[in-house]
């Protein structure tokens, strides 16, 4: 089942140093999981000043459970980079070649 996943950060001072620190792990885990067929796209959401404010993600998981448990331990949750997380079940039409 796929699911797109809207992961907002925080607002606070501290919301970039904690998006910095836990990006590198972030996107291992992302291209890991690209070859392993779970992630088909991503990336970072942009505010007005063009600056990384969350993040994008288009996932297909067997279930809802499983994503859950694969979201607890992606470093953007667990390093608390997103504050706000959005799910939304999602099948799609097809993609471009």
């Amino acid at each position: 089942m796929q699911f797109v996943i809207i992961g907002r950060d925080g607002t606070d001072e501290k919301a970039m140093e904690r998006r910095m620190a836990a990006r590198e792990s972030h996107i291992a885990a992302f291209k890991d999981g690209l070859e392993k067929g779970q992630n088909i796209i991503g990336g970072a959401l942009l505010n007005d000043n063009e600056e990384m404010a969350g993040s994008m993600l288009v996932v297909d998981f067997e279930s809802r459970e499983a994503l859950d448990e694969w979201l607890k331990t992606d470093s953007y949750v667990s390093g608390g980079v997103w504050q706000d997380i959005e799910i939304i079940p999602f099948k799609m039409a097809g993609k471009a070649k």
